[in-house]
């Protein structure tokens, strides 16, 4: 087996990790050269539309990545959870070493078919990669640098990841590290779209948070918590994946943002009160200190179904 190479012992600990799968739990031979088979157009296509409209959002910051990268000899890769690489970019000079490699839209990525590389590593771990070069499985894929990260979905569930993969021979770590950066924040910015296209009914609230960076929320007209970004669930400490229970916006960030306006204000004051009593009435009366009658009497002018 081909001595592995990193910086850190944490990083040699998943580099194990991955490398150990590849061989006893897929039972693959680095040596061995791997046929890349395509799936169709179609069944691209329906990987695409699994994503909820999430590869459409992302086309415009794969460009935008790759007018960064493309004129190094680097190309841009969007793949499912499953490791199938559904949409690219590559300049066409660089197009037949990509393709050489087996870096076409359709093709499989997943530790499972290529052992330790970018794309399937980063799925498993669940954590952002860097690849480099001879730290790869396959000995076919070692004259390659891949430097990915996770893309999460509305949910905080991983659902994709994001790669740029160097034809470069003298690609170093170092450039690794600062390409690895513009991954992460084409990353987030997909999210972000994908995140405000999902909740495009509600308002969202932006919170710059310095160890998370820029976390989004999406808030229901009576200042209801509906929806939370992968960095605002860690940020706040909210469920990682899932649909969030409800919570009023003043009890997590701390602040009251009810909207101007007498009648809008009771509203949100009495939505509050419900969600903070898991919709018990009776709780809600006494929070708001007024009678199970009247908070029923006002419910019903406000319109608001329990």
């Amino acid at each position: 087996m081909r001595q592995t190479v990193g910086t850190s012992a944490a990083a040699q600990s998943w580099l194990a990790a991955s490398w150990c799968r590849s061989v006893v739990q897929h039972g693959l031979d680095p040596g061995q050269k791997q046929r890349c088979e395509y799936l169709s157009a179609n069944e691209i296509a329906h990987r695409q539309d699994a994503l909820g409209g999430m590869a459409s959002l992302a086309k415009p910051r794969l460009d935008q990545l790759f007018a960064l990268v493309g004129s190094s000899g680097c190309g841009v890769v969007l793949c499912d959870k499953q490791g199938v690489i559904i949409d690219h970019r590559y300049q066409s000079a660089d197009a037949p070493v990509f393709e050489g490699w087996g870096l076409g839209a359709g093709a499989d990525w997943s530790e499972a078919a290529q052992g330790t590389n970018g794309i399937g590593t980063c799925l498993v771990e669940r954590r952002d990669v860097v690849i480099h070069r001879d730290q790869h499985f396959m000995a076919g894929n070692i004259a390659m640098s891949c430097i990915d990260t996770p893309v999460y979905g509305a949910q905080g569930d991983i659902v994709a990841a994001l790669d740029v993969s160097s034809a470069r021979v003298d690609q170093t770590e170092a450039m690794n590290g600062m390409i690895a950066e513009l991954v992460r924040q084409a990353a987030r910015s997909i999210e972000a779209d994908h995140f405000r296209s999902t909740f495009a009914s509600a308002r969202i609230l932006v919170i710059d948070d310095p160890a998370e960076g820029v976390s989004l929320l999406a808030a229901t007209s009576d200042d209801i918590v509906v929806g939370a970004t992968r960095a605002a669930r860690r940020a706040f400490g909210l469920p990682a994946e899932g649909a969030l229970k409800t919570i009023p916006v003043g009890d997590l960030i701390g602040q009251d943002t009810t909207s101007k306006g007498f009648a809008r204000g009771q509203r949100a004051a009495v939505m509050r009160a419900l969600v903070r009593a898991d919709h018990n009435v009776s709780l809600a009366a006494r929070d708001l200190g007024v009678s199970r009658a009247t908070l029923y009497r006002r419910m019903k002018e406000l319109k608001i179904n329990n």
